[in-house]
């Protein structure tokens, strides 16, 4: 297992390319099952998470080749509709094969996700769409199997205790293109990675009204086409960039990202006093301020609100504002893992419930840290990037499913940081060497 080892304190300067978004090219791998011909996706990024769900579709019957870095082919002309506990355990975006399969084959067994550190996420929305479309539903043994034979269109509620599902809006979405009949799906999530798959479901030949909004309509179609799409860039990435740079840049550009996709994270940005430039619609400038950043007040919400996936790298930057700042979290209560990490760098935060009430220093110092999920592992990074002296980054793997090489395109800009094996942290740093 690697670590991350970070020297704290050089100014980032230079320009980082943003990768495709993760978050659409899962549920785009997944709707290529939806046709028999063959399906190209571009801007794909290289990261575990990928590769994985590319092993499932091969393991479900699809060819599946990487024809360049960034370029899949998929041709599900025969695929099975069941997805065994073995592989789906790994990955909790799998459960997004349900809707294609059953959509196109009538019927599906996916085995029930596994857990997740930073909260429950029930897949009980996706059902019960399912179960508005006519869909037979049965749990057995582990495994969710649909049967959808006499599925057809009808007026689906997806709205659940923290607003709306963006799983469950794909999972549906992919279930009613192929579902005979007008699907009216209110409440959906409209995150720009739903507005992506949309779009990509109408270049397969779906009809599809309402894109980016909350009210859906989806008119079934017999059969669906081939097709060649780009995948979005990663609105979580360019955030967490943007980030760094607000906190250790003398001069960063993000570039092929989409600046549109970021306003609530500009927003609050630019109330810090962070100076940030718009350059065009695909490239932004961020600096860090000369003078002290201001507290802000952040809850996170879904879009267009401020993302929960850039609660945890919003928190290391107040952790360096001084003054007092309140993170809200009401999309998953729980997410706070990475709070008893960044105390242990000097961090003076206390939980409250959904808040955390950060009063800011003017500096953190280098330590040993255990990553706990994705973003935690990401603001982990970040403020190794501006804390005194050395930091290590345990449990690393996490970063390798959602940041396409976040450590060579920080080394790239400045950062000095190593990826080494465990074996080389020094013993008396590594609580796991015990």
């Amino acid at each position: 297992m690697d670590v991350m080892r970070i020297e704290g304190g050089n100014p980032l300067r230079g320009s980082i390319p943003i990768s495709g978004s993760k978050n659409a090219a899962l549920p785009a791998l997944a709707a290529t099952l939806l046709t028999e011909e063959p399906c190209i996706l571009e801007n794909v990024p290289d990261l575990s998470d990928i590769r994985f769900m590319g092993k499932i579709l091969h393991y479900l019957g699809a060819e599946v080749e990487q024809t360049e870095a960034t370029t899949w082919k998929i041709t599900a002309a025969n695929v099975a509709p069941r997805a065994p506990y073995e592989l789906v355990r790994k990955m909790r975006a799998s459960v997004c094969l349900m809707g294609p399969l059953a959509g196109r084959l009538k019927r599906s067994e996916v085995s029930l996700p596994g857990g997740c550190v930073i909260g429950p996420r029930p897949i009980d929305m996706h059902l019960k769409g399912f179960a508005g479309l006519g869909m037979g539903i049965n749990i057995e043994n582990g495994y969710v199997q649909l049967e959808a034979s006499r599925a057809r269109g009808n007026h689906i509620f997806l709205g659940g205790r923290h607003g709306s599902t963006v799983t469950g809006t794909a999972n549906v979405l992919m279930a009613a293109v192929l579902t005979p009949g007008k699907t009216l799906i209110e409440c959906a999530a409209c995150e720009p990675e739903i507005v992506d798959l949309c779009y990509m479901l109408k270049t397969m030949g779906a009809d599809i009204e309402g894109i980016g909004s909350p009210i859906l309509i989806v008119r079934g179609v017999d059969k669906l086409h081939g097709c060649t799409f780009k995948i979005l860039p990663d609105r979580i990435e360019a955030g967490t960039y943007l980030i760094a740079g607000a906190m250790a840049a003398e001069k960063l550009t993000l570039q092929n990202m989409r600046v549109a996709d970021q306003a609530a994270l500009i927003d609050k940005l630019r109330e810090a006093e962070v100076s940030i430039e718009i350059d065009s619609p695909t490239c932004i400038t961020v600096r860090k301020s000369s003078s002290p950043l201001r507290p802000v007040d952040v809850v996170t919400h879904p879009h267009p609100g401020f993302p929960t996936d850039l609660q945890a790298q919003m928190s290391s930057l107040l952790s360096v504002t001084p003054g007092l700042s309140i993170v809200t979290e009401k999309v998953f209560p729980n997410r706070f893992m990475h709070v008893p990490e960044l105390q242990r760098m000097g961090a003076d935060i206390a939980i409250e419930g959904p808040n955390a009430i950060i009063k800011g220093k003017t500096s953190l110092s280098g330590a040993p840290v255990m990553a706990s999920d994705l973003r935690a592992s990401a603001a982990l990074i970040l403020a190794g990037l501006v804390a005194e002296g050395v930091t290590w980054v345990l449990r690393i793997y996490h970063l390798d499913r959602g940041y396409d090489d976040i450590e060579g395109k920080l080394k790239a800009v400045g950062a000095i940081m190593n990826r080494l094996p465990e074996s080389e942290m020094p013993k008396e740093l590594n609580p796991q060497a015990a």
